[in-house]
């Protein structure tokens, strides 16, 4: 793992091109440590390009695996890649790649010249972000894995120039870029020699993602699903250097943590063979998960480590996280995870498993109870899925790396999404009323749950296999989401909470709590900065109930009144639910009322697809309103420059271009 950013075809004096590029790559330290390399290659006398990578070595450490990386000596094939390629040794044996680099991202470029720039990808199992510059054809080539598990942000510049950055950060306030967005995942963009504009292309083209109207039928089998879980593990210990296993005690994680202690002692591949694994658990005393974790950790032998924070500690750390999450989204479980990672790099750790993506791909969320039919139940699942490269995983993997650490998401794998992706819903859906043969419930995630019940072999203590989903922000503590809860109502005067539509015209928060997350959120990326507006296309918008999609809060007319809350509390079957309160909507009100005279209500879902594309590409590509509001709360206290900047972003607002259609 690691960061990478690159400049392409950028113009003007080499010399202080180097020095501002190499400025811009320092704000990537933090997700690679361990080294820092250059490849600076001159077009023309004044024209270059520039491809950084800071690394944070977990294969190959030393000289051995550094990058940038190239196919020969030529150097004409240059790469540059953020993450792990779980296949390399096997794509080694296969296509006799002989090459003195180490490193598992090394056949990336190979795989590039055996298949092509649109075919690459395919070949690749693991997580990563590539940029390819191939100096023989002129051709400039991004892809990003399938799930987005590896953040990447691609810019324009206006000179022309072509820019790629894992973090948004690098992106945000150079004078030079026009604009900025999102790389989607699943996708691979090329602009050939002569070529103004690059294409984008999906190569993860799966029907469950690329047909909404698609329902599998295949019926699960027990066997299948575990050994495919299982063989996502295995791979996944891959490293040479000490790892450990984030463990809340929920199913998720624990079956990872089983799953590596089982095969930690046979890994051909892994640092430390022989030795006992480790356990990493966070939590405010007395939290939920803490508790599940240590039963779990005593039964699977691991050497278990428990972190405790505080609220006050969690509050202290907002805009950090902030910073570097670079969204206002998943801020509550975003928190403990940043504190938890500090704490494991510390003690000599540089990467983790973690169980990010069971929720999504199962049915896991106790919304789920809700869903309406198996039907529905399955799109929801996709569309939580598809969408996991805004929410979890950019948690998982911003979190971590804030303090060079890697997280790696067995679950997430191609084989185990193709797999859960393909499975009937018949198989997932949720009934607690309901027995099967051997007396088990049908609780959210129960194929997971059956699949892994093994009696004569447990993986798991049963209390703990069998054990209702908590959320993470919920787990570390309720006194920590209560906590944000109290701190926003006094941060947030209701005086500005009563004028949040003025201050935020693009969907204005629903709760004090969000209004404060925004405003970090616009104090580190939006406020001032002439790209402002682009921060807000990178990010996801939209009511969420125990976090559902906006889609599925249309499935209880009470959650459509209500404010939203993430909490899986905010589910009446949580066991803690009772007196947790949703509050009330005011604008779901004033619509309803607005639109009763006529007739013709809009339905939620349809309001809130309709909020979500919005929000993502039209709104965002016309919105002067929004910086009207902006210049006037912003401009008076801003640097010369700066204000400068924001009073002539007006008229680019209203001209922006619509090339964000594919985010």
């Amino acid at each position: 793992m690691c960061g990478i950013f690159s400049v392409h075809y950028v113009t003007g004096d080499a010399k202080q091109n180097r020095e501002r590029m190499y400025k811009l790559a320092k704000r990537l330290r933090h997700r690679g440590p361990d080294s820092y390399k250059i490849d600076k290659f001159e077009h023309d006398a004044k024209t270059q390009t520039f491809m950084v990578h800071k690394r944070l070595a977990i294969v190959a450490p030393g000289e051995s695996g550094e990058q940038p990386l190239y196919t020969d000596a030529s150097k004409e094939t240059c790469f540059i890649a953020n993450g792990e390629i779980y296949n390399h040794q096997s794509l080694r044996d296969e296509f006799n790649i002989d090459h003195p680099n180490k490193s598992d991202c090394q056949v990336i470029g190979h795989m590039y010249e055996k298949f092509g720039a649109e075919e690459f990808s395919r070949h690749l199992d693991g997580m990563f972000a590539t940029v390819i510059e191939d100096r023989k054809t002129g051709r400039l080539v991004a892809s990003r894995d399938h799930m987005g598990k590896i953040p990447m942000y691609m810019a324009k510049g206006k000179d022309g120039s072509y820019w790629f950055a894992s973090e948004m950060k690098c992106l945000h306030d150079d004078p030079g870029v026009e604009s900025y967005q999102l790389f989607p995942p699943g996708h691979v963009w090329v602009k050939e020699k002569d070529e103004k504009e690059g294409k984008m292309t999906r190569w993860y083209d799966e029907k469950w993602i690329t047909d909404v109207e698609y329902i599998p039928e295949k019926r699960a089998d027990l066997s299948e699903l575990r050994e495919t879980v299982v063989q996502a593990v295995k791979d996944r210990l891959m490293s040479d250097v000490p790892y450990a296993v984030l463990l809340s005690g929920g199913l998720d994680s624990s079956l990872i943590t089983s799953i590596a202690v089982r095969n930690r002692a046979s890994a051909k591949n892994t640092y430390g063979s022989t030795e006992k694994v480790h356990s990493f658990s966070i939590g405010i005393k007395g939290a939920p998960d803490l508790k599940a974790a240590k039963k779990v950790a005593d039964h699977l032998g691991t050497i278990h480590h428990e972190i405790y924070f505080t609220p006050e500690e969690a509050l202290d750390a907002l805009p950090d996280v902030v910073w570097h999450l670079e969204t206002f989204e998943q801020v509550r479980a975003s928190v403990p995870m940043y504190l938890l990672s500090r704490a494991i790099k510390s003690m000599g750790f540089k990467m983790v498993l973690s169980g990010e993506g069971a929720d999504e791909l199962f049915g896991g969320y106790l919304y789920f109870h809700k869903a309406p039919s198996p039907e529905e139940f399955h799109k929801e699942c996709a569309r939580k899925t598809s969408r996991l490269h805004q929410w979890d995983v950019a948690r998982a993997n911003k979190m971590t790396m804030a303090w060079g650490v890697e997280a790696r998401t067995p679950l997430l794998s191609k084989a185990v999404v193709n797999y859960a992706m393909n499975m009937s819903p018949l198989d997932k859906m949720i009934d607690v009323n309901k027995l099967d043969q051997d007396g088990k419930k049908y609780l959210e995630k129960y194929i997971l749950r059956k699949a892994f019940d093994t009696p004569e072999d447990p993986y798991l203590p049963e209390e703990v296999l069998w054990r209702q989903k908590e959320q993470f922000s919920d787990g570390v503590g309720y006194d920590w989401v209560d906590g944000l809860k109290a701190h926003a109502e006094e941060k947030v005067s209701d005086e500005e909470f009563a004028k949040r539509a003025e201050r935020f015209p693009l969907s204005p928060p629903t709760t004090k709590e969000y209004y404060l997350l925004r405003s970090i959120f616009e104090e580190h990326f939006v406020t001032g900065f002439e790209n402002g507006q682009d921060a807000y296309k990178t990010v996801p918008f939209g009511k969420s109930i125990a976090c559902s999609t906006p889609e599925a809060v249309a499935w209880d007319p009470e959650w459509e009144k209500s404010v939203g809350d993430i909490s899986g509390r905010a589910v009446a079957v949580h066991d803690s639910s009772q007196g947790f309160d949703l509050g009330k909507d005011s604008s779901y009100a004033a619509s309803a009322s607005s639109s009763s005279d006529g007739g013709n209500v809009t339905s939620t879902s349809a309001r809130a697809t309709t909020t979500t594309s919005t929000v993502t590409v039209a709104a965002l590509s016309n919105n002067a309103a929004l910086l009207r509001s902006r210049q006037a709360r912003h401009s008076r206290r801003l640097p010369g420059k700066r204000a400068s900047l924001l009073r002539s972003s007006q008229a680019r607002i209203a001209t922006s271009s619509s090339a964000y259609a594919f985010v």
